[in-house]
């Protein structure tokens, strides 16, 4: 901070009306100076003697200029601020941004006494600016990290990835004022728009950003497997998680609960959600973003991946006039989009058709879908009951939580609805003891559960790298398998490219065991008997297990052996 002959005679006045030099420290200060024939300002000789420092001179100031001393000293900028307050007018003029509140921006500079600078930036930011007093040396620093080596670095890290000029015209946001170009060229912005992008270009389900002791990392799930991918620095964790609640429309200033939002995008020409969900970890809040390509859902029975008879049990099942069919899996096993298929099939206009789902993922044409709400109070049970009395033809329930539920559904399928839902068992007989463990009477669970499908999901293998293969020794020895089982087969396996990142796999389709109840179950129902003596008869009815299915879509050389086993362990007997 330089001081002139002038502002320096009223920086000594005002030190000594506020008490801060006595007589004597004066007096050796003008001593100094005058030994160096004027050369010196007694400001600074002041400075040297260390009787005063640069943030007292600035908090006296600030008060006698009825300003604010504010400590910037790693002060974080909120990201709202900082996409406010380009670059190059923080270097040009040598003043930050601290805060952007109700279209006030306040910045922090080192000179009360500069209104021309004030006066600028309200013409170059076309919005009101106050200033606050804060040491340069502070400033500096603070320009350097949040513009110097933010842009730098963050530039750096994307150049390693992709060419950041190509990202703005790949991600339109769906979000008002945020869709200029000015925006887009913040570097905090391009750089969560890289990592949507890239998720979206590698076919990836959900992405990760998860905050470690001493680094940031972030994944993809692509395929249905977590795939680490170059991750940024840790210091950059705290604008990206702003920035991405800030898209999701939460609230930034709460870290200590769990949020839920969403984020709406146009991605090269297509629509995509994002289902953001935020959870507060002992390193920061980490965060899953769901990615909903509402183009890539599949609406078609014929795509999900029934082969031979199952087809045709499929077909018959869904155009069932009433009865409960149920479809089980664990999380992500592909369960809603079977639901949204077989829905999209009896989906005519002679039919009423409505869901309760939780959340809504993706829109259907032609059927009416609840949300459940349970901070208010709209259950799956309170909008079960509800849409009873909207007399539909087709109910779906997202999934069966709970007794209150289960009971809804079935006394809906005895009174002429049919009725989809999902359940959490290992596999499809087990539903029917779930069913009772839950509460249902056994009488009821025979009455009206007409089918249940259990359903996996395993990598296909990427047809452009595919190649013959044998089963191992060990593969054959953990399936109990001869190598005869294989002979007329067409085993393939993928070696790893280009289109499939080296993994050997391409995208994803469905295993399933599609377990009928027959006359002879119903009975074995109402007596209770165990999920497994129930399975024995259904093996005897014809039902092909998980593996079975599985194994039947390595001989068509659609998946590996590896896949199957790796998806099904700890489901068969």
């Amino acid at each position: 901070m330089l001081f002139s002959h002038e502002n320096s005679e009223y920086l000594l006045e005002l030190l000594v009306d506020n008490n801060v030099l006595d007589d004597s420290q004066i007096q050796k200060a003008l001593q100094a100076v005058e030994n160096s024939n004027g050369q010196l300002n007694i400001i600074e000789v002041l400075k040297d003697m260390k009787y005063v420092t640069d943030e007292k001179i600035l908090t006296i100031l600030a008060e006698a200029y009825g300003m604010e001393f504010f400590n910037v000293k790693g002060y974080g900028i909120p990201l709202n601020a900082l996409e406010k307050f380009p670059a190059e007018v923080a270097k040009q003029y040598k003043v930050i941004p601290v805060t952007f509140e109700h279209d006030i921006l306040t910045v922090a500079m080192s000179d009360p006494t500069d209104v021309d600078t004030i006066d600028s930036l309200r013409y170059l930011l076309n919005c009101h600016v106050e200033a606050v007093i804060a040491p340069q040396d502070h400033i500096a620093q603070l320009i350097d990290h949040h513009y110097g080596s933010l842009n730098e670095n963050v530039d750096s890290f994307l150049q390693t990835i992709q060419d950041p000029e190509d990202i703005g015209s790949k991600l339109v946001e769906d979000l008002g004022e945020e869709t200029d170009d000015a925006n887009n060229e913040a570097p905090i912005i391009r750089l969560v728009s890289l990592l949507i992008v890239e998720a979206f270009k590698k076919r990836a389900s959900d992405i990760h950003l998860e905050p470690l002791s001493n680094r940031y990392r972030v994944r993809y799930r692509i395929d249905g497997v977590l795939n680490e991918v170059e991750s940024p620095p840790k210091y950059l964790q705290a604008n990206i998680t702003s920035r991405i609640k800030i898209m999701a429309k939460l609230d930034i200033s709460t870290k200590r609960v769990p949020q839920d939002g969403r984020i709406h995008l146009t991605m090269m020409g297509k629509g995509i959600d994002l289902r953001v969900s935020t959870i507060p970890t002992s390193h920061g809040e980490s965060i899953v973003m769901r990615i909903l390509d509402k183009s890539s859902v599949m609406l078609d029975i014929s795509t999900l991946g029934f082969m031979g008879e199952d087809i045709e049990k499929i077909n018959r099942i869904v155009k069932m006039p009433d009865g409960v069919f149920l479809v089980t899996g664990p999380t992500g096993s592909g369960k809603t989009t079977s639901l949204y298929a077989f829905l999209n099939t009896v989906n005519e206009s002679t039919k009423k058709i409505i869901t309760v789902e939780d959340p809504v993922e993706y829109h259907l044409e032609g059927i009416n879908q609840v949300q459940v709400q349970n901070s208010i109070g709209m259950t799956f049970a309170v909008a079960l009951k509800a849409m009873m009395r909207q007399s539909p033809n087709i109910v779906m329930v997202g999934e069966i939580r709970d007794a209150v539920t289960a009971n809804i559904a079935i006394n809906a399928a005895l009174t002429g609805h049919l009725v989809f839902s999902t359940l959490h068992t290992n596999d499809a007989p087990g539903a029917i003891t779930r069913l009772i463990d839950v509460g249902v009477k056994p009488f009821l669970v025979a009455s009206s559960i007409k089918a249940v499908m259990a359903q996996r999901l395993v990598r296909k293998v990427c047809r452009n790298c595919a190649e013959p293969y044998a089963p191992t020794e060990k593969e054959l020895t953990f399936l109990n398998l001869s190598e005869d089982f294989f002979e007329d087969g067409t085993l393939l396996k993928g070696k790893g490219c280009s289109d499939c990142s080296n993994t050997g796999y391409l995208g994803r389709m469905g295993i399933y065991e599609i377990f009928m109840v027959t006359d002879e179950i119903q009975r074995l129902i109402f007596r209770n008997i165990s999920s497994y003596e129930i399975r024995v008869l259904a093996r005897k009815s014809g039902m092909k297990t998980l593996r079975e299915d599985g194994l039947r879509k390595v001989l068509a050389g659609i998946t590996t052996i590896s896949e199957v086993v790796r998806v099904t362990v700890g489901d068969e007997e």
